[in-house]
């Protein structure tokens, strides 16, 4: 039986992002995705033009009432009422969680604001199993700037003392090769990657799915951040020009354990 992965994040029309984009991911790694949409976006390929954040608590009562899930992603939040919302429901739960902290979109509109941003470091961090911020994101929670791999590695051990039992700030916004550092029990481990020179959307929506989806089939967490990121990189190789704007990954990228 395929184990069921649930994302909660928000919706992305084009499909380059967002649920998506998740699901996506989750169907090629081999297992079964379920989605909560926090919230619409008025979105294409150029960027995000809209946004409407909808009330989610009922709708998680309803799925955690029918069955368990092998492992939970959260997105784009929304609110400090979904942040709460989550994190209620998770407090006696020993499933895996990966937290995408997103923020804001690479066009700029706002997912959270201050107070939903605050809530989301007091009350989601500790639960979380992984954190995978970009730089940007780090640079936030951490307060201090992520210009290179020693800043990245402060900033992930910053993060660690908020409570998760991991953090991976993604180097893909820094120079050169991307490197992400994974801090992971005391532990900080560099996974260094090639530059692929493709300008995609969704990278960390499906970056983040596809470690959920390791995480629920057994994989342990610095295997399935190594596993994620080489598939990533195979997506972005065959990332699919689409609109007058940033491509898509290639979803259909082959998933290896190698």
């Amino acid at each position: 039986m395929r184990p069921f992965v649930l994302s909660i994040g928000g919706s992305d029309p084009s499909g380059g992002a967002g649920i998506q984009a998740d699901l996506k991911t989750l169907h090629q790694h081999g297992v079964v995705g379920g989605a909560l949409v926090t919230l619409h976006t008025v979105q294409n390929s150029r960027g995000v033009t809209g946004v409407e954040v909808r009330d989610i608590a009922r709708e998680i009562d309803t799925v955690f009432e029918d069955g368990a899930a092998a492992a939970i992603k959260t997105g784009a939040l929304g609110s400090a009422a979904n942040v709460v919302a989550v994190a209620e429901r998770l407090h006696d739960r020993s499933v895996p969680l990966v937290v995408d902290p997103v923020r804001a979109s690479t066009s700029g509109a706002v997912f959270l604001d201050k107070a939903a941003w605050s809530t989301l470091q007091r009350e989601l961090l500790p639960l979380a199993t992984l954190v995978t911020p970009n730089c940007r994101e780090a640079s936030a929670l951490a307060g201090l700037d992520v210009v290179d791999v020693k800043s990245a590695r402060r900033a992930a051990e910053v993060i660690a003392e908020m409570g998760p039992t991991g953090v991976l700030v993604k180097g893909g916004h820094l120079e050169g090769d991307p490197i992400d550092v994974l801090w992971h029990r005391g532990e900080i481990i560099e996974l260094a990657g090639t530059r692929i020179a493709v300008d995609a959307r969704g990278t960390g929506c499906a970056l983040s799915a596809a470690i959920a989806a390791s995480l629920a089939l057994g994989v342990e967490l610095p295997e399935a951040c190594r596993r994620a990121k080489a598939w990533l990189a195979r997506a972005l190789e065959g990332a699919v020009p689409w609109g007058k704007g940033r491509s898509i990954l290639d979803h259909h990228a082959p998933v290896r354990s190698d």
